[in-house]
């Protein structure tokens, strides 16, 4: 079966993308977590969910791609800033537990030319696996990058190094 979809708002929930989904002809989408700057994420209705998981079950909905913000950096050079994205990947993770099955999508990050290149891929794998390992259910993806400025991800033995150190193999992809 072709599953297709578009970006869509989550800012009035589950089923909502998924009633937009069809009015567009598509069957999946891809949603930011939260803002795409970053910021607390919304609470999600249980109800919500439910109503979705119906509507998607009836509707042979693939599977859905849940988008982090732009603005986590799992590589950060300064602890308090990889903390952060840590925090962000791992109550994301969480909370898509609502919905298992489903993809997280994000972007590597950025050095900033503080550290070497194999430090932060380091230090991405051990971001993956510390919210890996407080949920199930749900697959990081890695989302390769342009290469712009300092980021990482752009070149495919930088994909490999980050996969290479996740433990749970089975629940980390990329998005190419």
């Amino acid at each position: 079966m072709l599953y297709i979809g578009n970006h869509t708002s989550s800012s009035r929930g589950y089923l909502a993308m998924g009633k937009q989904m069809l009015a567009n002809g598509g069957n999946t989408f891809a949603f930011f977590t939260r803002n795409p700057r970053g910021g607390k994420a919304k609470d999600i209705d249980p109800q919500d969910v439910q109503a979705f998981g119906q509507l998607a079950e009836e509707n042979h909905f693939g599977k859905l791609v849940a988008h982090a913000p732009y603005t986590m950096n799992c590589c950060a050079a300064k602890e308090n800033l990889r903390d952060f994205a840590r925090e962000i990947m791992a109550d994301d993770l969480r909370r898509l537990e609502m919905t298992p099955g489903n993809y997280y999508n994000f972007h590597p990050g950025s050095h900033l030319n503080k550290i070497s290149v194999e430090a932060c891929l380091d230090r991405i794998a051990e971001s993956i696996n510390i919210a890996l390992g407080k949920t199930q259910g749900v697959t990081a993806v890695i989302e390769n990058t342009a290469g712009q400025g300092s980021n990482v991800g752009n070149e495919f033995w930088h994909l490999k190094h980050i996969i290479d150190r996740v433990e749970d193999k089975s629940r980390v992809g990329v998005c190419l």
